[in-house]
């Protein structure tokens, strides 16, 4: 894999790290493309080194010849941050293997894990000790710590417990120079100076290659209430989420948007998925109320529907009698993502808008795509507590995938324009990766872009880190 990189050069990059830490053709080929597809590329390498030692060491070396790297974590990533290009220059420095959780406070109230834990692993870590680490997203059990870190992953807890950027206290990274930042620092308030771990928040993989970190932990929940709710347009929904709000307060931990469409797609291609209700209705709301005191959850939640209910906002309930029948209603929910690939092509718009305009977003971004395509079906779901909307457009029944697919992005053109409207954003919690770099000029001032582009170049003036990812490449 090393044909476009002098011998010398990959000899010493290989010597490095131990000979299984180098992945061969075959095992490398799922890392080189994104889940989706749209983007394959070609390395010199793909290295999984195990230590941060390991990580600054490869850095340093390419830094010093002008190497480029790719980092990449579970590879679960939708905007296509963690593919390298076509070129087969660059390594693919996979996190996997950095995959130590090094400690779990539960006084503290915080752990430290590597970057290459995944998401479930850390759940587990965090329940076992008592405590509830809350990011969760439908790829949980393959995404990776520093792959959420890397793109701020969002998730269907955002509601009550934020964005991961809320959820770190402190990270360790590489810099594009090799060095190593230890910033795990455990403290709530630091005031001293610029709070630096931020930068690697979200910048996936562009300023530094992040190694662990330390992440705040909650209090276990222990009384859980879902309900599977039927109604009759998105105004109805956020007339509910309303209702929600005002009588459960912080204990709303989960309030997700559902299509019709979308329920039918995972009843039609999830195995063992059942419909909650026996009515079918043009819209759902999976509820969720949860809290570490016993405080009759269940007695709030019927409390919201009856008032739901009585408003006419709400036209059926189911309300979850087990642990067992909520993971149920959550399967309907977080299955979505993947049936829709079982209806042929999908074009995917992850945005979000001011939560009193999500419902106008939803019909007016509907009715724009039912008239630049009449027969293309929308399955608009996600996180409607916090106005982020998974609006995908999925092909007419029979068409041509790759023809359809070819105007991806005609359909961009027409969605973002409501988006913009509504004064909203084009990536809300999958990032900006290559898919969406060029957007960027449309929605970011000149003022932002240039900040940006001056961090890129303090930190990373060789362009050694992901170039062409969220911005156009630099190199010296």
């Amino acid at each position: 894999m090393s044909e476009t990189m002098p011998h010398e050069v990959a000899a010493r990059f290989r010597a490095l790290v131990a000979e299984r830490d180098q992945l061969d053709a075959e095992a490398a080929a799922p890392k080189l493309v994104e889940p989706r597809g749209l983007y394959q590329g070609r390395a010199a390498f793909v290295l999984t080194p195990r230590s941060v030692d390991e990580v600054a060491a490869i850095v340093r070396l390419a830094h010093e010849t002008g190497t480029t790297v790719v980092p990449q974590g579970g590879n679960t990533g939708l905007v296509g941050g963690q593919t390298p290009d076509g070129s087969g220059r660059a390594i693919l420095l996979s996190t996997a293997r950095l995959d130590r959780i090094r400690e779990v406070d539960a006084e503290g109230n915080l752990m430290v894990v590597e970057a290459g834990v995944t998401l479930q692993r850390a759940q587990e870590a965090a329940e076992a000790a008592g405590r509830l680490f809350p990011l969760s997203l439908g790829s949980e059990g393959t995404c990776t710590i520093g792959g959420n870190i890397a793109t701020n992953a969002g998730g269907t807890a955002v509601l009550a417990y934020g964005n991961t950027r809320d959820l770190v206290l402190g990270v360790e990274a590489v810099l594009p120079d090799g060095r190593v930042w230890n910033g795990l620092r455990r403290l709530r308030k630091d005031n001293t100076g610029y709070d630096l771990k931020h930068l690697f928040i979200g910048s996936e993989g562009t300023l530094g290659i992040v190694t662990a970190a330390v992440l705040k932990l909650f209090p276990a929940p222990r009384e859980t209430a879902t309900a599977f709710v039927g109604l009759s347009s998105p105004q109805a929904a956020l007339a509910l989420f309303q209702i929600a709000r005002l009588h459960a307060g912080p204990a709303l931990t989960g309030c997700e948007i559902m299509p019709r469409i979308g329920v039918d797609f995972t009843l039609r291609h999830m195995a063992g998925a059942r419909d909650p209700l026996e009515a079918v209705h043009p819209w759902y709301i999976l509820l969720e109320l949860s809290s570490p005191l016993a405080m009759g959850l269940g007695e709030t939640l019927e409390a919201i529907l009856a008032e739901a209910f009585e408003a006419g906002v709400v036209d059926d309930a189911a309300i979850a009698a087990s642990g067992e029948q909520s993971a149920s209603f959550w399967r309907l929910r977080l299955g979505l993502s993947e049936v829709q690939g079982h209806e042929g092509g999908s074009i995917k718009h992850d945005v979000s808008v001011p939560l009193a305009r999500v419902a106008a977003f939803i019909e007016e971004a509907t009715a724009a795509v039912e008239a630049h395509l009449p027969e293309a079906r929308v399955v608009a779901f996600g996180h409607i507590g916090d106005g982020n909307i998974h609006f995908n457009v999925s092909q007419p029944v029979g068409a041509d995938k790759a023809q359809y697919l070819a105007g991806w992005d005609a359909m961009n053109r027409v969605v973002h324009a409501v988006v913009a409207a509504h004064g909203g954003s084009v990536a809300a919690e999958h990032g900006v990766g290559r898919l969406k770099r060029g957007l960027l000029e449309d929605v970011k001032s000149d003022v932002e872009l240039d900040l940006m582009r001056a961090v890129k170049r303090a930190l990373d003036p060789k362009g050694v880190f992901n170039p062409g990812v969220v911005l156009a490449e630099t190199r010296s």
